[in-house]
């Protein structure tokens, strides 16, 4: 009981005595515990909302787009266990505060069908005694800003405005998330739908089906696509549906795990000096512990219970602080319970181990009460001998000595500041990827700034003459987006066809070239991956009934729908697919404002035109941008830990050496120069090697992942040479005005009489 006690007691002293070395460490294994959670529940398929809407909606799994209402039985299909539908849907304009957005209205009647029957968010259902209500998809609600009672004004392709109202705002697993999922949903009454267009050729029919295994859903839209012919439009399964809502999650999940295990080594590397140091510095403690009749067992687990201790609150808060990262960036309050216990249990051995050969280490001191603390013997090193040709100062000279006095722990010091350099690097070339993407659009397909459609009272020839008409229009390329059903895949594809082959749209090649015949075509890394094609192959899609035939010429960086997107020449599609043009993509003259233009086309056409602006695919991942400077917050309490280790062993070894020092007739600004130096050799060694091996492999682990995704390789962008330089300069100023305090108390402390 009396070695339990002072144990304890030795345990509190020992934390009291080093509060902020304990607060760094905890909040070091924090941050990387609550990284990989993040991360974890970002990549977990559970955490998609997909997977919970289609739950709570009884969500279909194949969703069908005809000509007309199906005449077959769809539910007669092996696997299909429900149908929703066929509901007709018709496609409008939806006039919100000035604002123009494509919507595709769909009928329902006022007593939801069992499957694939949208939740309430907000407000109430369809009611046939308010035939002037609406029910509005969430996300789509969310972007125009519309609450239960707004105004819902539509325009019908007749150009008739009808004035609705907002009823309900619903959740749906029909489709992915608006924008990113285009036309936005909303849900009327089929009298309403009748009212608004009454011309049957000018919609289509919806029709979902609910199956028993949905991983059979691509054996099932096969089944379909041949039973239904030249009828069907297009076709998606409920693969990409999930894939769509899943946003930007799997990158930045990607980018968390990534920086969570490289995190987790570093971290580890730093807990094992600390704990080395600790060990290294109670030396005479841990004598006197074992002639006070501790045993190596119970001095070992005294240690492990002290080092470790602070390790395990760290996975604790870092457990809490990653479900409320999830809670505040993906509004779940469940994370996948597998993974998070997995990273909870790996990182307590991570942290158990690193502290544990230390403690074994410390259990091995002899029982001698006055353990002598001398420093190691060694010889000079080559830096050291250098430094003596070119008639460095002594002190520098002591300091490169030093430096090296401790070949494994010097080792360990340098390689745990460059593991962090290097990953800090790594985001920083993240960084300037994205802001690549905000200066460089038309790297990444935004050539145009400007889509223009011409409105249901206006030609398609006017719209363009407006457009050409403007000062600071430089090109319009006529466009066209059409689905087109994919070879054995039974799924549609996006096909964009924009120029022509004689004036082609000037898209992103990185790989072959761009069209410039008929027949000829560019793709995005998905669909290549999709397809299994190869620059060179020729393709057949079926557009609309239609063949397509093309031959593909080059890769282009595609962030759209995950790269599965075939882009050719207007003049490439059948004339009833390409006349007239949907929309004019306009590129405008460098520093034209596209805020400006956008509003003058709209005074020229009478707002008569629909003009949008190309969104960046760099605006919808801002979030990365605080998720880099968070991680490198974290990192940079890393390298901080090591470098207090690292100053702290170098200040034991030497603490005898201050008083020769100081005999030599070294001023204390010159010691202070000697310790600094010794511990500066270290952090520049570990910041150059960490900061040159992230530049050498960021823009292939970025590009990596951008072919993962779809997107394609060819999008990193390694750091500019001046952030690496301000980045190298701000982490070796940091750490030697970190390493200058205890220096400086060291130098000015008076020395021991029985040292003199």
């Amino acid at each position: 009981m009396s070695t339990t006690r002072a144990g304890s007691r030795w345990i509190r002293a020992d934390l009291r005595a080093r509060k902020g070395q304990a607060v760094l460490t905890v909040l070091v294994v924090a941050g990387i515990v609550a990284a990989l959670i993040t991360a974890a529940t970002l990549l977990e398929d559970g955490t998609n909302p997909w997977r919970s809407l289609s739950a709570q909606t009884d969500g279909a799994h194949v969703w069908v787009y005809t000509d007309d209402a199906p005449d077959v039985a769809l539910d007669r299909i092996d696997g299909v266990t429900g149908v929703a539908g066929p509901y007709r849907s018709a496609p409008v304009t939806v006039a919100q505060e000035g604002k123009k957005e494509p919507a595709s209205l769909r009928a329902m009647p006022a007593a939801p069908s069992p499957v694939a029957h949208p939740v309430l968010a907000e407000g109430r259902w369809l009611d046939a005694g308010q035939p002037d209500g609406v029910v509005v998809e969430h996300s789509f609600a969310r972007s125009l800003g519309l609450a239960i009672g707004s105004p819902f004004t539509v325009i019908a392709l007749s150009g008739e405005r009808h004035a609705l109202y907002v009823r309900g705002v619903v959740d749906s697993a029909d489709q992915g998330f608006y924008p990113e999922w285009t036309p936005g949903l909303a849900w009327v009454l089929p009298a309403t739908l009748d009212r608004i267009e009454p011309m049957l050729g000018r919609s289509e029919w919806v029709t979902g089906l609910r199956l028993t295994d949905p991983d059979a859903s691509q054996v099932v839209a096969q089944r379909v696509v041949v039973m239904l012919e030249d009828r069907l439009q297009r076709v998606y399964t409920w693969r990409e549906v999930r894939a769509a809502m899943e946003l930007d999650n799997r990158l930045l999940g990607t980018l968390l795990a990534l920086f969570g295990v490289v995190g987790m080594v570093a971290a580890a590397l730093a807990l094992a000096n600390a704990a080395g140091g600790r060990v290294l510095g109670q030396l005479r403690d841990l004598a006197t512990l074992k002639s006070m009749g501790f045993t190596g067992g119970q001095v070992a687990l005294l240690l492990l219970v002290e080092h470790g201790a602070l390790g395990l609150l760290g996975v604790g808060l870092g457990a809490l602080a990653g479900w409320g990262a999830t809670v505040v960036v993906l509004g779940t309050y469940s994370a996948a319970p597998v993974p998070v216990l997995a990273i909870v249990a790996g990182t307590t051995l991570v942290v158990l181990g690193a502290v544990g050969v230390p403690a074994w280490r410390g259990a091995r001191t002899p029982p001698i009460p006055a353990v002598p603390a001398s420093p190691p013997r060694g010889h000079l090193s080559r830096l050291a001998r250098l430094g003596l040709l070119v008639r460095l100062p002594p002190a520098l000279i002591l300091g490169t000595r030093d430096a090296f006095t401790r070949r494994v722990p010097a080792f360990l010091t340098a390689f745990g500041l460059a593991v962090p350099m290097m990953m800090i690097t790594i985001g920083l070339g993240v960084w300037s990827t994205l802001d690549n993407f905000l200066s460089h659009p038309e790297q990444v397909g935004q050539h145009a700034s400007l889509y223009v459609r011409p409105g249901k009272q206006m030609e398609s020839a006017d719209a363009k003459r407006i457009a050409e008409r403007d000062r600071d229009v430089r090109s319009v390329y006529p466009g066209t987006d059409v689905n087109a059903l994919a070879p054995g895949e039974a799924r549609s594809v996006r096909v964009r066809a924009v120029g022509s082959s004689a004036d082609p749209y000037p898209f992103p090649v990185v790989e072959g070239r761009g069209y410039t015949e008929p027949g000829e075509a560019v793709a995005g890394q998905g669909l290549l991956d999709l397809l299994g094609v190869r620059i060179g192959d020729r393709v057949r899609l079926t557009v609309g009934g239609s063949p397509l035939i093309v031959r593909i010429v080059g890769r282009t960086v595609e962030p759209d729908l995950d790269g599965e997107v075939l882009s050719v020449g207007l003049d490439s599609l059948a004339a009833k697919d390409s006349v007239p043009p949907q929309y004019y993509a306009l590129a405008l003259r460098p520093g034209a404002d596209k805020a400006e233009v956008r509003a003058r086309l709209l005074a020229d056409s009478a707002e008569g035109l629909d003009v949008q602006a190309a969104v960046n695919p760099a605006d919808r991942l801002s979030i990365i941008r605080v998720v880099i400077v968070a991680l490198i917050g974290v990192l940079a309490l890393i390298g901080l830990a090591n470098l207090l280790t690292a100053s702290a062993i170098g200040l034991r070894d030497h603490a005898f050496d201050l008083a020769v020092l100081k005999a030599m007739g070294l001023t204390p600004r010159q010691v202070m120069a000697t310790l600094v130096t010794g511990t500066g050799l270290l952090v520049v060694l570990g910041v150059g090697a960490g900061t040159a091996v992230g530049a050498s492999v960021v823009v292939g682990l970025i590009d990596l992942q951008g072919h993962t995704s779809g997107v394609g390789a060819g999008i990193g962008r390694a750091p500019a040479p001046l952030t690496l330089i301000v980045a190298v300069v701000a982490a070796v100023g940091t750490a030697l005005a970190v390493a200058i305090i205890p220096a400086r108390r060291a130098a000015r402390a008076q020395v021991p009489v029985t040292s003199r």
